[in-house]
């Protein structure tokens, strides 16, 4: 069993249109409502590829309701704690003119203590049974500022590999952890470790925990930094439609790799075919089993050699650092 966890999930609302006409009145072809969140949309993979997860996190109010009715259609086994607050909703604007999407974010709920602590104990008990965690998205209100921490270390002590996929503070929080992986996409990694090189900021966050780190280089693909070596791995081809949760499929895919003891370029082709046939999916945590088929014998993967100097540690977390959806 895989576990993932989402503490700020969210219903997914996608709009689509062919061209947005900004300051102005847009008629929308086709609406589409789904769970989803990072964590629920790696869920969502795993399951159509035909490996038992479970499903966790937090979730309250009409939009928690429905987002645990969605989910329970699309595989995963729903342990998600019921909370007082009221799960939150994002946006996808896709437009089909320009291949790619506009998100909004709302914030989720408040948090309390003993939510927290409901949350916990649960956790604890789920990963007795589980071969990885993947821990993915931003943090609620209320929730402790290094609770990722807290977690790696848990599935640690259980003797489970962590898969995190944070950006600044929550992602800082864990990696002393020592997390199994970090998926940072090149914005994220950025808000973490400065305007440095992908490899030099992947260099950095091994440097302060991390056994493995995957930078999302979206249409350019992945770049890995491992123990084992550095490797980057690219798309046959720019694929155009909407990106959303293109990353958590690269993340279901090297969680099974993990899992299976995939030799890294193997898994990371895996996981960057599995991207792009996301991106060609009309929904986050969708895609074609053929695109999947067709795109994987495409990939390249190259080793890269690493900077013959040590990288720098990570500058001090300004305050204010946003966190990823």
């Amino acid at each position: 069993m895989i576990l993932t966890v989402t503490l700020n999930p969210a219903v997914d609302v996608t709009y689509r249109l062919d061209r947005v006409a900004h300051h102005g009145s847009n008629r929308v072809d086709a609406v589409a409502e789904r769970a989803g969140g990072k964590g629920v949309n790696v869920a969502r993979v795993l399951a159509a590829l035909g490996h038992d997860t479970v499903a966790t996190g937090l979730a309250g109010g009409a939009t928690g309701e429905a987002l645990r009715a969605d989910l329970a259609t699309a595989g995963p086994r729903d342990e998600f704690v019921t909370v007082d607050g009221t799960t939150r909703r994002t946006v996808a604007v896709v437009e089909a003119a320009a291949g790619d999407a506009t998100v909004y974010l709302e914030p989720g709920p408040v948090v309390s203590a003993d939510e927290w602590a409901h949350f916990t104990a649960r956790y604890r008990r789920l990963l007795r049974t589980a071969e990885a965690v993947v821990l993915s998205g931003s943090l609620p209100a209320g929730v402790p500022p290094d609770a990722y921490g807290t977690l790696v270390a848990l599935a640690a002590e259980a003797g489970v590999p962590a898969v995190l996929d944070a950006q600044g503070p929550a992602l800082r929080a864990g990696l002393a952890a020592g997390p199994a992986l970090v998926k940072p996409n090149a914005a994220e990694l950025v808000a973490t470790a400065g305007p440095v090189t992908p490899l030099t900021g992947a260099r950095m966050l091994r440097a302060a925990g991390a056994r493995a780190v995957v930078v999302s280089l979206g249409p350019g693909g992945l770049l890995a930094s491992t123990r084992d070596g550095d490797w980057r791995a690219r798309p046959p081809q720019q694929v155009h439609g909407n990106p959303t949760g293109a990353g958590d499929s690269a993340v279901a895919a090297l969680t099974l790799g993990l899992v299976a003891g995939t030799p890294w370029p193997d898994r990371l082709a895996q996981a960057v075919a599995l991207s792009a046939a996301t991106v060609l999916a009309p929904l986050a945590g969708s895609f074609d089993p053929a695109d999947h088929r067709r795109l994987l014998p495409l990939v390249t993967v190259r080793p890269v050699s690493p900077p013959s100097t040590p990288p720098p540690p990570l500058p001090p977390s300004p305050q204010g650092e946003p966190c990823p959806s």
